[in-house]
């Protein structure tokens, strides 16, 4: 239910990733998968997904992954390797997954692959937990 409500309350105001066209999947604790559907003005000059669309799917699912425990957490860290060209009608799905959780600081992978389950990209983001919470649990009742 915790990562339900956190995923509602960051999703609410992630103006970039609704800008993008990136959709919601399933959000669970230290899990998250976005899918962007690959449309022309998200091309760059060669005719295939910009990279920058591609890192910002990772990204989005990175960042629903390590805030589901309602905790406000960022990035440190971003490393992203590109493995293969989205293009034009892809659907492109990246999955985040926790690898470390130790005190404020996460580790995930994320692998971004497309409809046929082609791996397009794989992203290590290193997290780090702030001050402060996504929505405030007391006025929940848990």
């Amino acid at each position: 239910m915790r990562a339900k409500k956190s995923s509602d309350a960051l999703w609410e105001d992630d103006q970039a990733s609704h800008w993008v066209g990136i959709e919601r999947g399933a959000v669970s604790e230290g899990h998250a998968v976005m899918s962007l559907a690959v449309q022309k003005h998200h091309s760059n000059g060669h005719g295939i997904c910009h990279g920058g669309m591609i890192f910002t799917l990772a990204d989005t699912a990175f960042a629903f992954a390590c805030n589901s425990r309602n905790h406000n957490t960022v990035a440190q860290n971003n490393m992203v390797t590109f493995v293969a060209p989205g293009q034009v009608g892809d659907v492109l799905t990246a999955t985040a997954r926790e690898v470390s959780l130790a005190g404020r600081s996460g580790i995930y992978d994320v692998r971004v692959t497309k409809q046929d389950g082609t791996l397009i990209a794989e992203m290590r983001g290193l997290s780090r937990a702030i001050k402060g919470h996504l929505f405030d649990e007391a006025d929940e009742g848990e």
